[in-house]
Order: C-alpha cells, then structure tokens, then sequence
C-alpha cells in the first residue's frame, strides 16, 4: 500500500512539474503565443512595405517607359513650363475674413503695437 502511495506522489510531482514546462518554461505557450503576436506584427508590417515598394517600382516604370510621366513630375514639383506655353495659376475666390473689432483697437494706423 505504501508503495502504490509513493508512485502517486511521484506521478502527482511529475505531472506538476511537466505542466510548469508546459505553461512557463522554454518553448512553453507563453512564449509561442508572444512569438506569434510578433510573427503577425511582421506581417502586417511586410504588407506594407510590399505595398510602398510595388508603387515605387511602377513608378520607377513609368520613368523608364517614355518622357509623359517625367514631364508630369517636373510640372507638378518644379512648376516647369515648354517654351511657348502660358502659366496661369488659379486661386480660389477665398474671402479673408475681417478682424474681430477688439484686436485692432489699440493698434495704430501703421497696424503696429504701438512700441
């Protein structure tokens, strides 16, 4: 009886031991479940880049294919114009607004603070 006592014992401190590795230990679910939260960030990380680097590489296709898209980018960046054309800059009929009365009293004629 007294041997059948000490077995148990000894698979009861086996089996606690073996859960301890399980949950806590080295490779324990813990850790696996830390390691795939990473693997996702990675991934979703990934994605983005994949994204930024197919549209840097059609733009770079655009510029090797013919002069269109170089002609579109100095236009839009640079503000370069071909000869013979016309520069016409649009502005939007943006009213400014009158300052509120009491900051411009106290103000002087020249618009200053008065020092």
């Amino acid at each position: 009886m007294r041997a059948i006592l000490v077995v148990m014992l000894m698979l009861t401190v086996l089996l606690g031991w073996l859960q301890y590795r399980l949950w806590y230990g080295v490779g324990g679910t813990t850790q696996v479940e830390e390691l795939r939260a990473r693997v996702e960030a990675q991934a979703r990380q990934n994605e983005g880049l994949q994204q930024r680097n197919d549209a840097l590489a059609a733009e770079v296709a655009d510029l090797k294919s013919g002069e269109a898209a170089i002609e579109e980018r100095a236009r839009g960046e640079l503000g370069m114009i071909k000869p013979g054309e016309t520069f016409y800059r649009v502005v939007d009929d943006a009213r400014v607004a009158p300052l509120p009365a009491e900051h411009t009293a106290g103000q002087g004629q020249d618009g200053g603070d008065g020092r």
